[in-house]
């Protein structure tokens, strides 16, 4: 290759997402591999600011590819939103000689990212976010896992709603975006999904409700992404409005969505953009963000990322309404 061999270093910032772990050990591997020094910030951009780090060897990142969450931690720094921590931010890479900065993270990781390249600093990003709300790449690491584990709650929950003849709420994450409550939704058969992207009437979910149990239909179960609304007010709304016999229970699913082995699909596609981020080092790239559009490898300016908004595909919406009929 052209390039001299770079310092290389690595965060995983904001929050934990299935499939982290995976894109550490492509990014470290493969930079090794490619005769390039490789150095790990600890809990995010924190580690860059407080100047936690360790040097990475192919050793460093030995068993970790099933593991959920990040083995050398996340978080968010408030400090990276100050012009003082930003520059103890840079400070940091440069006494480290660190040439390029791989941020495994989201939307707001990355704003970091470009506060930092104003000051020199190479840097790629990698969309790790269990939400997929990031713009630029259809697929985010973490996403799959965490549908596939809200799934199998969901198949669970079904089998107790039945048993009792109930309607169950189901809150899942996705503070400002529905893909999850859509995906998991759609595929683990609920009766309704609500999201933020999407208005509902509460009037026509009630009516839904009440005729799926006169129908004789043993459960009812409403998908609902956590920025939609008040999970016990949506509660309290349709108790207030169903058929007599309807029993309501509500379940939030909380932060057990973004733990787990991740899965093959999340190993898979955070090693190949873990590889891809290395690969546009040494072709002159940065600023950029490594993503998938169409099944291919595909590089977006972290700019437009920050800049967009990432949309749910309305026909999966559609699709559900067909569904769950």
């Amino acid at each position: 290759m052209d390039e001299p061999r770079l310092r290389i270093g690595v965060i995983t910032s904001g929050g934990d997402a299935p499939g982290m772990n995976a894109a550490l050990r492509a990014v470290v591997r493969t930079g090794l591999s490619r005769g390039h020094s490789m150095l790990a910030f600890m809990n995010g951009w924190s580690g860059v600011v407080f100047n936690e780090h360790q040097e990475m060897v192919s050793r460093s990142v030995s068993d970790i590819i099933h593991r959920g969450g990040s083995i050398i931690g996340c978080g968010r720094c408030p400090e990276m939103f100050t012009p003082e921590g930003v520059k103890r931010a840079v400070q940091t890479l440069k006494h480290n000689k660190v040439d390029a900065l791989v941020v495994i993270g989201g939307d707001g990781s990355y704003q970091g990212a470009l506060k930092v390249a104003e000051h020199g600093v190479r840097v790629i990003g990698l969309p790790g976010t269990i939400d997929n709300d990031i713009p630029g790449t259809e697929y985010t690491i973490g996403f799959d896992t965490t549908c596939n584990t809200v799934v199998d709650c969901l198949n669970k929950i079904r089998d107790t709603a039945s048993s009792f003849n109930r309607a169950f709420i189901v809150e899942v994450m996705g503070r400002d975006s529905g893909w999850i409550a859509l995906v998991s939704g759609l595929a683990g058969g609920a009766e309704a999904i609500l999201i933020p992207e999407s208005k509902y009437d509460i009037e026509d979910l009630a009516f839904e409700m009440n005729f799926a149990h006169r129908s004789g239909k043993r459960h009812f179960i409403i998908v609902v992404a956590e920025g939609c609304e008040d999970s016990h007010e949506i509660k309290h709304k349709l108790e207030e409005r169903a058929a007599e016999g309807v029993e309501i229970r509500l379940t939030i699913l909380g932060h057990l969505q973004r733990g787990g082995c991740p899965s093959a699909q999340d190993r898979l596609r955070a090693s190949q953009m873990g590889a891809e981020s290395i690969f546009a080092l040494e072709e002159r790239e940065d600023g950029i963000m490594i993503g998938i559009q169409k099944g291919d490898l595909v590089r977006t300016p972290l700019k437009t990322v920050i800049e967009s908004k990432q949309g749910i595909d309305p026909s999966l919406m559609e699709l559900a309404e067909i569904l769950s009929q």
